[in-house]
């Protein structure tokens, strides 16, 4: 690993190409923080959660334009926020927003707190997305590490190839490369997110186009194949991921009562699958069983 000695060569480099290369991006425009505050960052950041950002953009600028306060979510029920989800995937995200809602409603006067502590204290959140809100929303000091900051790391920092699992050091590594100052610390959080996921992606990263060429541990040992630890998601097809999926589209799409238990799904191939599907919906608070009918939650 490179001497600390060599890290601060790392900022100045990293935040100047992201001020010329950054994506134009609703979410990072002053007019959306204007309109939105701290909640148009914290939607979008559950949106983007293992979601690919052209997904993101219509369904954020819908979501926003029907709930453009934690409040006006709050007051919605639980059927119209899965509904209003749609195809964005792992749908217990929305109702995990519908219920941080409340609570910002409830404890802190409908206003999305800055303190990352409080942030945590929410339904649904997690380190990455708590300091995200702190940084992006609120211009605070904190490391934000997510999947591509993380490779980033591994690889210009560390000398791997692919990042480690997701572990507490990881907080600690960024927060030694930051900026003293707040502001240039939250450029420096995105600019490692933004090379992450443009320039030093996971497969055949264009090291030719990056900022930290002539300082990267990995590109300076040869680019080596030093193994890959992370946990590979399933295939989607034939899953019961696919199944969940194909289940809530039938009840997005179903008249207001529901479908009958005994028609949903009746061509899968699997019945013991879209039966798991069913059961875990339900579990999962998604949708509701009531005598014979399925239906969204209320």
């Amino acid at each position: 690993m490179p001497s600390s000695s060599t890290l601060p060569q790392r900022r100045l480099p990293l935040s100047e190409w992201y001020r010329e290369a950054a994506r134009d991006l609703p979410w990072r425009t002053s007019q959306f923080h204007h309109v939105y505050g701290a909640w148009g960052t914290l939607v979008s950041e559950f949106m983007l959660q293992q979601t690919p950002v052209n997904r993101v953009i219509p369904h954020l600028e819908a979501w926003l334009a029907r709930w453009p306060t934690p409040s006006a979510l709050a007051a919605a029920t639980p059927a119209e926020v899965v509904q209003q989800w749609a195809n964005l995937g792992y749908p217990r995200r929305a109702l995990w927003l519908h219920r941080a809602a409340i609570e910002i409603v409830q404890r802190h006067d409908g206003l999305v707190p800055r303190d990352v502590d409080e942030l945590l204290a929410l339904s649904g959140i997690g380190d990455y997305t708590a300091r995200a809100v702190a940084v992006f929303a609120y211009g605070d000091r904190h490391p934000v590490v997510d999947t591509n900051t993380r490779r980033v790391l591994a690889r210009a920092v560390q000398g791997l190839a692919q990042p480690a699992p997701p572990s507490r050091r990881d907080l600690a590594l960024m927060e030694s490369l930051l900026p003293a100052s707040d502001a240039e610390s939250a450029v420096f959080n995105a600019a490692a997110m933004e090379l992450g996921a443009t320039v030093c992606v996971a497969r055949s990263p264009h090291c030719e186009l990056c900022p930290l060429i002539e300082q990267c541990a990995w590109v300076a040992a040869g680019r080596p194949d030093t193994g890959d630890t992370r946990r590979r998601q399933a295939a989607f097809e034939g899953s019961d991921r696919q199944a969940r999926g194909a289940v809530l589209r039938m009840l997005r799409d179903a008249p207001t009562g529901g479908v009958l238990l005994s028609a949903v799904l009746p061509e899968w191939p699997d019945a013991a699958q879209r039966d798991r599907a069913v059961d875990s919906l339900i579990a999962d608070g998604l949708a509701e069983a009531d005598g014979e009918m399925l239906s969204l939650p209320r």
